[in-house]
């Protein structure tokens, strides 16, 4: 079909470069080991970060669910999709994450988008950290709000940022939690206090610290002793939660008014029984399994010394996730492709998710991994990064 030659030309460019990818196929379940191409290999780029996707609890939530209550929900929230296990859902949420009230959307992604679309007009402004997610750029782009860029967990940048905004009717300062392509923590302590200092509120995406960080895996807000100093907590069902779904969660009154505002809520059909039963059940796990996050994080310190050991640059990662930065695009997939032949399922990623000349192969080590299963993949990592001229 003509009238598409010129994003036909943008590919080609980018298979010219190196940095064309195919979507891999996964044959298997979502364990520490994965099957791609008919080959077991070990999973180091997943988010399932304590092994929930495939929990005997939550299968067995999931499939009742079905039995239950259907496939589907047959309607959105607002009309005649809302079902007492998604409020049950949303009430053990807030009391998870020490809030009056959350809500539920139907992505990670779309809860950016559906709350900072919904409360922020041309009266108010938005400041956000340069290395902010996608879909808290995306959210930022569909307000008529002014809009603030502060250094990467510059202080000093917010600050001036925050001066110059006085003129505002509210100032709403965003970050997410963990940076999910370098695995630092956002220094919340420090912006909690300039926003109380000037005003400002607080909205923290937990995508990569829910299950990760804080007690039972409450997040950075509980983790830095923040409950109750924080707006705005906003996090996902889809990654450490190991289902589908995004979530926020702070004052009975936004989440009242998101119900009435908040687009992607009011026209996407409710998450199926499956997934809302499953997704409760994370939490009761969470509770009860606390040894999973102290797993986690055993294996974290072992693999982070290990890529250290080897010379790789890891930069300032401080979570689970740990990039292995190469830098050049083509580079950093030919190492992942070779990884592979390897045995370790470890993605490349280039720009524009990262910055050109940033590149790298970034792992997530998760808590099925077993010491040995770490160790080939450390073994292989070795092979690879000597084979590519990455570390001597």
């Amino acid at each position: 079909m003509k009238g598409f030659e010129y994003l036909q030309n943008e590919l080609d460019a980018m298979k010219k470069e190196g940095t064309f990818r195919k979507l891999v196929p996964i044959e298997s379940d979502q364990g520490s080991k994965v099957v791609v191409n008919g080959k077991e290999v070990i999973q180091l780029s997943s988010n399932n970060y304590l092994g929930l996707t495939n929990h005997p609890r939550l299968k067995k939530a999931a499939l009742k669910a079905v039995e239950e209550f259907g496939a589907g929900t047959g309607s959105v929230r607002t009309i005649a999709g809302t079902f007492s296990m998604h409020e049950e859902l949303e009430e053990k949420l807030a009391k998870f994450k020490h809030t009056e009230a959350s809500l539920v959307f139907q992505s990670g992604f779309t809860t950016n988008q559906g709350v900072l679309s919904a409360i922020l007009t041309p009266e108010d402004v938005v400041i956000s950290d340069e290395l902010n997610h996608a879909s808290i750029i995306d959210g930022i782009r569909l307000t008529k709000s002014g809009r603030k860029v502060y250094k990467h967990v510059d202080m000093k940048s917010l600050e001036s940022a925050l001066r110059e905004s006085k003129d505002y009717r509210k100032r709403l300062i965003v970050t997410d939690g963990v940076f999910s392509m370098d695995g630092n923590i956002a220094p919340l302590p420090e912006i909690v206090e300039l926003a109380e200092k000037y005003d400002a509120l607080v909205m923290v995406d937990d995508a990569h610290a829910s299950g990760v960080l804080g007690k039972n895996g409450r997040g950075t807000v509980n983790h830095f002793g923040l409950d109750g100093r924080v707006h705005i907590q906003v996090g996902t069902l889809s990654k450490a939660i190991g289902v589908l779904g995004g979530y926020v969660a702070s004052s009975r009154t936004l989440i009242d008014y998101l119900i009435h505002k908040g687009r992607p809520f009011l026209f996407s059909t409710s998450h199926p029984p499956a997934v809302t039963m499953a997704c409760i059940e994370a939490i009761d796990v969470l509770l009860e399994e606390p040894q999973l996050i102290d797993r986690l994080w055993e294996n974290t310190r072992f693999f982070k010394a290990g890529l250290k050991e080897l010379g790789f640059n890891i930069g300032d990662s401080e979570t689970p996730i740990t990039p292995v930065i190469v830098g050049d695009e083509a580079l950093s997939h030919q190492f992942s492709d070779l990884l592979l032949q390897y045995g370790v399922f470890a993605q490349g990623i280039a720009f524009p998710t990262v910055a050109k000349g940033l590149a790298r192969v970034r792992t997530i080590v998760t808590a099925q991994h077993s010491e040995s299963e770490l160790k080939q993949a450390l073994s292989a990592f070795e092979t690879a990064g000597k084979e590519l001229g990455i570390i001597k």
